[in-house]
């Protein structure tokens, strides 16, 4: 009995300290969703302001919100890139490393400029705005190179995919239609008589008689009267011997002269 009330009072902390768990990682994932976006709406908001600034108000005051706004799309577009790309990829984990270490000089950047923006004299921001540019461009392209090596990456991944996947289809599609190899082999198996003509003895066609007397008519008849055509004798009637011809079942037997019916 002490043992059963063990049992279930093992089984019931285990259940308390299991609900407390899950209740914690459900507490922290809302507090991430929250932050996600509040942190979104935060970027929109500036991204707003940025674009107003940049519309509203020509000069270098103008000039730095559009430098912050470039700064921070370019470099937001590399961020969504590798968070997209393969996690098991080597190469796309040096690739976040190297971002890591370009997203702190974009950091700093982007600090400058936003105290440049509260700065009152603008000759002073006059002045620092080729090194700021300057900056930038060099962010912004680093960032920008970064980017389209990996999308070419992932093009060619998914180009070198489409080829395997396309040569494993016509394998399966011949492997499918088997019944065309074996007509074709059958095909390709079936004797094939040669078509020559009958000749004589001189190498000449024969004629109907077997003989070379068919172009001997030929060569008379070309031979006479071109004023009408040639007179052909008629063939000689012969009388087959019945009892030569073939007999067949279905007949009744033929005739013979020494029989009476």
């Amino acid at each position: 009995m002490e043992a059963v009330v063990a049992i279930l009072g093992l089984l019931f902390v285990l259940f308390v300290v299991a609900g407390v768990f899950a209740a914690v990682k459900a507490v922290q994932a809302a507090k991430r969703g929250v932050d996600r976006t509040v942190a979104q709406a935060r970027r929109t908001v500036e991204d707003t302001g940025l674009r107003a600034r940049q519309l509203a108000q020509p000069g270098v005051v103008g000039e730095l919100a559009q430098l912050r706004l470039t700064l921070r799309t370019s470099m937001r577009a590399t961020q969504d890139v590798l968070r997209s790309g393969s996690p098991d990829d080597a190469s796309l984990g040096e690739a976040a490393g190297l971002f890591q270490r370009l997203s702190a000089h974009g950091h700093e950047l982007d600090d400058d400029l936003k105290r440049l923006e509260r700065e009152p004299d603008r000759a002073t921001i006059t002045a620092c705005l080729p090194e700021l540019r300057a900056r930038t461009e060099r962010i912004t392209h680093s960032a920008e190179s970064l980017r389209w090596a990996v999308r070419d990456r992932a093009r060619k991944f998914a180009d070198d995919d489409l080829a395997s996947l396309s040569d494993q289809i016509d394998v399966e599609s011949g492997a499918l239609r088997h019944w065309t190899r074996a007509e074709d082999a059958a095909t390709a198996d079936l004797p094939r008589e040669p078509v020559q003509g009958r000749r004589g003895t001189a190498g000449q066609p024969q004629g109907p008689g077997g003989g070379p007397a068919a172009s001997g008519s030929a060569r008379a008849g070309a031979a006479g009267d071109d004023w009408g055509p040639a007179s052909e004798d008629p063939p000689a009637l012969t009388t087959r011997d019945p009892r030569t011809q073939p007999s067949y079942p279905w007949q009744k037997a033929p005739r013979t002269e020494g029989t009476t019916s």
